[in-house]
């Protein structure tokens, strides 16, 4: 058997709930408990569903990872039930991956194989299972069969908003970060970073809307994974005058204190250890989410040593400068609240660009700012003022030519 396991075919399960009521069947399966089992030669993986699913199954090494991809499942697991593994699996993690998929990723010890990978009926009182096999194997055997094999196709394209026609605004792009099986920092409250920054974003996108100058796309509009270098395409398809990344940060105990917002730049040299850590913490979502970075094309860093970046950096300076002040106004800042670092999601070589770093959700007086409406308000309401002072000179500018 490959590396590669076999998609099965959907087979339907309606469950009845035995009450006086009727319930409506979920569109989506529901996955209710996880199991592990065995050693680090042969391990098992069972997931418990509502009903029998699809799956596709294949490896990727660098870290090494097993990703199973499914039809959008519902996850209703026990808390942290990822964190710890057993035998070859280190952790896993879940969620969607974008519309109408679902997808886990099993960090693994070492290079394994798939012995099997099949979804079982549910009977005899048992739900239907999810039931995945690795059996560990050399380092050459496994490299030897994933380069022979066929990975299913992955989504390159952003899907774009639709423009209505003759719209000549200049266009805001607004990036919330992470999201689907990407969930970002976690706060030890169990907030999670997708879900602040989109409900920031959002607030954010109705702000600069309301004042009718400019266009505002979000690369994301709900809790659904997007690939870096997709989040960079989105943009510059869509000739943005400005991306802004919306970020929220967490420090472990161990590595001190820190509170307040903080607006970065790119750079290939970062503007001290704490932009570092950061950005190398960022860039590893699309590792996180599974994705297979060796097929991704090499474009973006060509263009990057083009004379145009230049002035693009100098666009995303000027406005992250006018952002700090205008932030300093409503938020509480970063003791050093202008930064840089080498973001990939900032690398659009023709969008002026920053990632914006809302506050910390390991630091209390942060987390209860970001979880706040009032908050949110007051601080979109200043980014909104630092984008019209940034692009109205060009509106002006565009106008008189």
């Amino acid at each position: 058997m490959t590396i590669r396991a076999i998609a099965f075919t959907i087979g339907v399960i309606c469950c009845c709930a035995g009450s006086a009521v009727a319930v409506a069947a979920s569109p989506y399966a529901v996955a209710s408990d996880v199991r592990l089992g065995g050693d680090d030669n042969q391990t098992r993986f069972v997931l418990d569903l509502d009903q029998k699913i699809d799956l596709t199954a294949f490896t990727l090494a660098d870290p090494y990872r097993v990703v199973i991809d499914l039809p959008q499942v519902t996850f209703k697991l026990p808390p942290k039930v990822g964190d710890k593994g057993r035998g070859l699996i280190k952790a896993f993690r879940y969620g969607l991956v974008m519309a109408g998929g679902s997808r886990i990723v099993l960090d693994i010890k070492g290079p394994a194989r798939i012995d099997k990978a099949f979804v079982l009926d549910a009977t005899d009182g048992q739900p239907a299972r999810l039931v995945l096999d690795l059996a560990a194997v050399d380092r050459e055997s496994f490299l030897r069969t994933i380069s022979v094999e066929s990975r299913p196709p992955r989504k390159t394209e952003p899907k774009l908003p639709a423009v209505a026609n003759g719209d000549q605004r200049p266009l805001v792009v607004i990036d919330p970060g992470h999201g689907g099986i990407d969930t970002g920092t976690k706060a030890a409250s169990g907030e999670t970073e997708k879900s602040i920054v989109l409900d920031f974003a959002t607030t954010l996108r109705d702000r600069i809307e309301r004042g009718g100058k400019y266009r505002v796309a979000m690369t994301r509009n709900d809790d659904t994974f997007v690939p870096l270098p997709d989040r960079v395409r989105f943009a510059r398809t869509l000739k943005a005058a400005l991306l802004i990344s919306i970020h929220a940060d967490y420090l472990p105990k161990n590595e001190g204190a820190a509170q307040g917002a903080t607006v970065y730049t790119l750079s290939d040299n970062a503007s001290d250890s704490e932009a570092a850590r950061l950005a190398e913490s960022e860039n590893r979502a699309d590792v996180i989410a599974g994705v297979d970075l060796t097929q991704e094309p090499n474009d973006v860093a060509d263009i990057l040593i083009d004379l145009a970046q230049r002035e693009t950096k100098t666009f995303s300076n000027q406005f992250a400068h006018t952002l700090v002040g205008e932030l300093k106004t409503t938020a509480r800042m970063h003791k050093n609240p202008m930064k840089s670092a080498g973001f990939q999601v900032l690398r659009a070589p023709d969008v002026p660009s920053v990632l914006v770093e809302l506050g910390y959700v390991s630091t209390k007086d942060d987390l209860k700012e970001l979880m706040s409406a009032e908050w949110r308000g007051r601080s979109a309401d200043a980014i909104a003022r630092a984008v019209d002072a940034f692009l109205a000179p060009r509106l002006a500018a565009g106008r008189a030519n």
